[in-house]
């Protein structure tokens, strides 16, 4: 018998706005739309991935066009209408929706390719599926296969290895210049979005203290608070630079805040320890020719723009190599449900000429009376032996070979040829 259906209905950041993602009856958690799930006529598996950027169900059903409405329908309820649900959402069945999966686990079709964080999501709901026991023997291999999948991706490809984020980008480019984080000290001048976020990256690579300047002692403070540092008033910025290694600047100055005087009078102080300067603001807060300084090192949001743009010229070379691994693993998957669906009939092949073979091996040894141990085992092998050989083209033909013949026109062909559904079985005898 053919297997269920593999069928994945999804909306995500690239097909669908999201003031219709937000419409998404299941999204929120993982537990009610799980159990909503469970009331759908024909889902005999069934995983759901919610995440900020994609709401995902996959299943396998025997029946996929009647209950693709049915999820199509749960999915968005009343909140939007078919013919817009229909436009929207993406179908994948069978080959595709394996394909599909294994790319959203290699985060080849995440917003940013290569980033590492949908893998764990996917995990997160796997777990929760596996608790609810809602994936079965092809969903669970699928599912697992995905997260290898992932893997092997991330150990053969580079494809996570440079950043392509202003805000990455400038970790990056830290991590460059003092070797390693651990211990460092970074101050965030201003208060600006991609400043924020960049100093959090610095502290998840270990930064040890940070310091806010601000002018707005207030907004200092309650951003100091975040990361657990210390909060300044932008006239003491001159005076902190003995005591930070790393500064981003992001305020809203018409001019220049720091020149290259004033920070060569620092590096004096600080015996010329390196002193790593990240200027996002627009216009620019730092005076250019503090580059000019030994030791000191300047970046602005054009030089983390260009780290950016060659770095996603090289995620694009290896996110081929990427595709070219999921693709090899999505045949092997396909292989896999493939046999899956000869297994019975080659299991009842077997079973049947095993049966006949002893029933003709038990007839042999009682007319022989006086036979040793050892001739009587050398007969069973020989009999097993020419099992195994008649057997061997009809197993080949069932597995592959011509791939012009239908797989169930194989399947069949053999029962057909060999009776196995025959309730009498095969002719015994003449």
């Amino acid at each position: 018998m053919p297997h269920d259906s593999i069928v994945l209905l999804g909306v995500n950041h690239k097909t669908t706005p999201l003031e219709v993602r937000e419409k998404i009856a299941l999204s929120g958690g993982y537990d009610e739309p799980l159990a909503s799930l469970a009331s759908v006529d024909g889902l005999n598996e069934y995983y759901l991935l919610s995440t900020c950027n994609r709401v995902e169900v996959l299943f396998a059903t025997g029946d996929p066009e009647q209950t693709k409405g049915r999820v199509l329908d749960l999915l968005f309820g009343d909140t939007v209408t078919a013919e817009d649900a229909n436009h929207y959402v993406y179908c994948y069945e069978n080959e595709e929706a394996v394909q599909h999966l294994l790319m959203v686990a290699s985060s080849l079709d995440s917003m940013i390719v290569g980033e590492a964080q949908i893998l764990g999501q996917l995990k997160e709901a796997y777990r929760y599926a596996a608790q609810k026991r809602t994936c079965g023997l092809i969903l669970n291999r699928l599912l697992r296969k995905s997260f290898s999948v992932a893997k092997r991706v991330r150990t053969e490809t580079r494809i996570g290895s440079n950043a392509v984020s202003i805000s990455y980008a400038a970790v990056e480019l830290s991590r460059k210049i003092f070797g390693q984080l651990q211990g460092k000290s970074v101050m965030l001048v201003g208060a600006g979005e991609m400043a924020e976020l960049a100093a959090e990256h610095l502290v998840g690579q270990g930064v040890a203290d940070v310091v806010v300047a601000n002018r707005t002692l207030e907004r200092a403070v309650k951003l100091a608070r975040r990361f657990n540092g210390r909060a300044v008033s932008l006239e003491e910025l001159v005076g902190q630079l003995a005591n930070v290694d790393i500064i981003i600047s992001s305020t809203g100055a018409s001019g220049l805040i720091l020149s290259k005087d004033e920070v060569k009078s620092v590096m004096r102080e600080r015996r010329n320890q390196p002193l790593f300067f990240i200027d996002i603001a627009v216009p620019r807060d730092l005076d250019p020719r503090i580059n000019d300084l030994d030791n000191v090192y300047l970046y602005d949001i054009d030089d983390l723009q260009s780290v950016v743009e060659m770095n996603k010229a090289e995620r694009d070379v290896e996110a081929v190599k990427a595709e070219r691994i999921v693709a090899e693993e999505t045949l092997k998957f396909k292989c896999w449900l493939d046999n899956m669906e000869v297994t019975p009939t080659i299991i009842a092949l077997r079973k049947e000429a095993e049966h006949i073979c002893r029933g003709e091996l038990d007839k042999t040894f009682s007319r022989l009376k006086n036979i040793s141990p050892g001739d009587r085992r050398a007969i069973e092998k020989m009999a097993d032996s020419i099992v195994s050989k008649i057997l061997y083209h009809p197993m080949q033909f069932l597995k592959g070979g011509n791939t012009r013949i239908d797989r169930c026109e194989k399947i069949n062909t053999v029962r057909n040829l060999f009776r196995l559904d025959d309730d009498n079985g095969p002719i015994r005898e003449p």
